[in-house]
């Protein structure tokens, strides 16, 4: 591959110092990065040069959190508590599923993503095969589990977890390395206890992460008390869950005890601060994970419950809610939040040595945004610019290992008109 500079650029690092580097650049080549600074020397060496007319360019936003199918039922049922939203509206609906569903779903999903920065994203659902084939065509990162249901036989059960570990051994490290996989069973309240630790039983003899829903309401925790006498922190500790390496979505209804567990266990958070607030769920109390050093990322949920994937609506909303809910603003500062969708989102999906910051030997996956618009003027703060004052639409060029996968708004590994076509069909068949 040619050695390729991009230059005359903003570049926002997300490293250990979070280094901005005016008028800086950054020079690629076999897919990684292999320069991060000034204008170089040796500038006229490099085989092709792009003026990025004063741009920022920044590391690719990494999901934790989300089910790229269920974009097909984007509107379908707002304004709804969760367990109503879950168990009336869109279980029945997503029993109508079939992979076409599942591929045309993940696909609008994906091209969201890629249209607002996202380069990685963590998708639990079903239909997995249809959905990494999806990552493969389209040139993304995807971290991607087959979310298990404990309900039904038993027969049932072990059906479910033979495809997901079948899953995650075929396509851990798959995608030429753009894939890697996790084990998922959808929640303490959806799976036994004895369930559960055969899943984790499985995720150590695969030698893979696991990821659950945990804590993202209240009738959920007291439920959990009810049926097992603990938080569902300290039962799925109990269980071992944490004895893995392991990712929890929402922790929005934790004790300071469970808050204790989690950073003494080195569990990774998955902050989905939209998705709560609109099913009423509550909010995470983020400061206090942070204060014990918990690693917490952002997600934005499925679009069914958020209704869109972009990741900078995310940024803002860590950055201004916590401060309201603690009247102190100082909590969660831009550059927080900007980590936890970066380099934080990297750590919490283990993928911190390839990606989630710009540095030398790093995968070179990174964004570059518009900032030749005047709500990025005047040019005091570039990385308080993208989190209040950004958004997902401003993003110009996305590349994922080296790659460009969107050129100035412009798809090069996607034909967005078949996507949105096929998406609405789809949808249409399940009403």
């Amino acid at each position: 591959m040619a050695r390729k500079l991009l230059y005359n650029v903003t570049v926002v690092t997300s490293n250990s110092n979070n280094e901005v580097i005016e008028n800086g650049a950054i020079g690629i080549e076999d897919e990684k990065i292999v320069y991060v600074g000034a204008t170089p020397e040796d500038f006229a060496s490099y085989d092709e040069k792009i003026d990025l007319k004063g741009n920022i360019l920044l590391p690719g936003l990494v999901n934790t959190h989300g089910h790229t199918p269920m974009s097909l039922l984007r509107g379908y049922a707002d304004d709804l508590h969760l367990q109503t939203w879950l168990e009336e509206k869109i279980w029945p609906l997503e029993a109508k599923y079939t992979a076409e569903h599942a591929k045309w779903g993940a696909k609008l999903s994906i091209l969201e993503m890629i249209r607002t920065g996202t380069t990685t994203f963590v998708d639990m659902y079903d239909n997995m095969e249809e959905i990494a084939k999806a990552v493969d065509e389209a040139g993304v990162r995807g971290v991607l589990c087959r979310g298990v249901i404990g309900f039904g036989s038993d027969e049932l059960r072990q059906s479910k977890l033979k495809e997901a570990a079948d899953f995650a051994k075929s396509w851990n490290t798959g995608a030429g390395g753009r894939i890697t996989t996790m084990l998922s069973p959808h929640s303490p309240y959806t799976c036994s206890p004895e369930y559960i630790s055969q899943i984790i039983d499985k995720s150590a003899e695969l030698n893979v992460p696991l990821h659950t829903h945990m804590s993202e309401t209240r009738f959920e925790v007291e439920k959990n008390i009810e049926d097992f006498g603990v938080t569902p922190v300290v039962h799925l500790d109990k269980l071992g869950f944490f004895d893995r390496p392991s990712l929890v979505a929402h922790a929005v209804h934790v004790s300071d005890e469970d808050i204790e567990i989690l950073a003494k266990k080195d569990v990774k958070v998955s902050h989905n601060v939209i998705s709560n607030l609109k099913l009423g769920s509550g909010i995470a109390p983020v400061g206090k994970m942070l204060e014990k050093e918990v690693t917490v990322s952002l997600g934005t949920d499925s679009v069914a419950s958020n209704n869109n994937l972009d990741l900078f609506e995310e940024l803002k909303a860590a950055a201004t809610i916590h401060k309201g809910a603690a009247s102190d603003a100082t909590v969660i500062t831009a550059q927080q939040a900007l980590r936890m969708a970066t380099i934080q989102g990297a750590e919490s999906l283990w993928l911190e040595k390839r990606i989630g910051s710009l540095e030398v030997g790093k995968d070179a996956d990174f964004i570059v945004v518009n900032a030749n618009q005047s709500f990025f003027y005047p040019k005091h703060n570039p990385v308080s610019h993208l989190v209040y004052s950004g958004s997902g639409r401003d993003v110009k060029d996305v590349y994922v290992k080296g790659k460009q996968i969107l050129d100035n708004g412009q798809f090069k590994t996607i034909d967005e008109e078949k996507v949105l076509y096929e998406a609405n069909r789809m949808s249409k068949l399940l009403s």
